[in-house]
């Protein structure tokens, strides 16, 4: 640390006369020495800006000082980050609005024997209500290509696609942790080509970690890429719906002894590789006990029985968002489904177009802006002057029942 010798002194004191101000109340000696350079001229923006210091200085009391010297006060006046917190509580900016949830309070609430609530978003509406009604996780998955884009699969959702959906979640969880799906084709052929796809998920879809499918070597040494890249890695093992060209369709896994071998070391290996979390999707409940007993990292099951460390389900099966009779079957056996929005939307867009044909709607309540009386009189006439009487008529004999 630099020791601040008498030339501090002499250049406070050049700054006050300089500002029109006099000595300070309290006098303190200073070694005498030469003037420095520079402070026998004026100094009129060093003058402004030192008034503009004490003028500050002037507005805290004795009193302020002294209730804010303790340490323990000062954090809660002053709005400081916890202790154990550097920079904020989560990765993303949105992350010091509020106690956010992470990778580490997940592990945490896993410790404690806490159950893991995961539901998928892909937009900002659906994301703000997951995020209040209190869900630990937002996935935004590659799934929005059946249930928002309409395709048959999920293979043919693009990078792009996801990232437009990934910004729109992030901007409406506030709390949540946010994870995005690596679409099918955009990262397999190269550890490179997935850090290179990860690293736009968080950049810019603003999300805090990405799910892999899949745990074969390929898919392990991507993994581990990603990992060793700084971004965090929820796997995926079981039905991967990105594998559906080699499994011959959407099927249950593990129910061969061979087949839940290979699920069960899957598992393994992706906690090896540094998952922070495993979706264990449509095998045998038994089987998804045994792994989430194994495992140190928390388990999320979807079709998957009630053993695993928390659930998921994607948001238009639950709220039966697709319940009208001609979408029935693309939702799974195990979604259960909390409500019927997606009869009530249709009902309701019924309606409006009844409505409308009717000419119900818009009524006088939902008809709120006029011309005033004064305004519309000016108006007559000038449409009048230009020889258009009959617009005029209709002007001044309008009104809404």
């Amino acid at each position: 640390m630099m020791v601040a010798g008498p030339w501090v002194g002499m250049a406070s004191r050049a700054l006050r006369r300089a500002a029109g101000l006099g000595a300070p109340s309290i006098a303190r000696a200073s070694t005498p020495s030469p003037a420095p350079l520079g402070l026998g001229r004026p100094l009129p923006v060093a003058a402004a800006c030192f008034r503009e210091r004490l003028s500050f200085e002037a507005r805290f009391t004795p009193s302020d000082v002294a209730r804010h010297s303790s340490s323990s006060s000062s954090a809660a006046a002053w709005d400081k980050l916890p202790e154990g917190s550097v920079y904020g509580t989560g990765s993303s900016p949105k992350s010091h609005a509020v106690k956010r949830v992470t990778t580490r309070s997940l592990s945490r609430k896993h410790a404690e024997g806490g159950k893991i609530t995961v539901i998928t978003a892909y937009d900002f509406p659906s994301a703000r209500q997951v995020d209040t009604a209190g869900a630990d996780v937002i996935l935004v998955g590659d799934s929005a290509g059946m249930v928002v884009h309409g395709y048959d699969t999920t293979l043919p959702l693009t990078l792009d696609e996801l990232l437009s959906h990934c910004r729109a979640v992030a901007r409406g969880a506030r709390r949540a942790l946010c994870v995005g799906d690596l679409p099918f084709g955009t990262y397999e052929s190269s550890v490179s080509r997935c850090v290179d796809a990860s690293v736009r998920v968080l950049k810019e879809g603003v999300m805090d970690a990405v799910k892999i499918e899949g745990g074969n070597e390929s898919k392990l040494e991507l993994v581990r890429g990603v990992v060793s890249a700084g971004i965090a890695v929820m796997g995926h093992a079981g039905l991967t719906p990105q594998s559906i060209s080699v499994l011959g369709g959407f099927r249950s896994l593990g129910r061969s002894a061979k087949e839940a071998e290979d699920v069960f070391d899957q598992a393994l290996r992706l906690q090896d590789a540094g998952c922070f979390s495993l979706v264990l999707e449509c095998i045998p409940s038994e089987l998804a006990a045994a792994i989430t007993q194994t495992l140190e990292i928390p388990t999320i099951g979807i079709g998957s029985g009630p053993a695993t460390s928390g659930q998921v389900l994607v948001y238009h099966d639950m709220l039966g968002m697709l319940s009208h009779p001609h979408h029935e079957s693309v939702t799974p056996a195990f979604a259960k489904r909390y409500a019927s929005l997606g009869n009530i939307a249709h009902e309701a867009l019924k309606e409006f177009c009844t409505e409308v044909e009717g000419g119900a709607f818009p009524s006088k309540d939902y008809s709120p802006y006029r011309i005033g009386p004064a305004q519309r009189e000016i108006l007559t006439k000038r449409l009048r002057a230009r020889g258009l009487a009959e617009v005029a008529d209709k002007l001044e004999s309008f009104s809404i029942e």
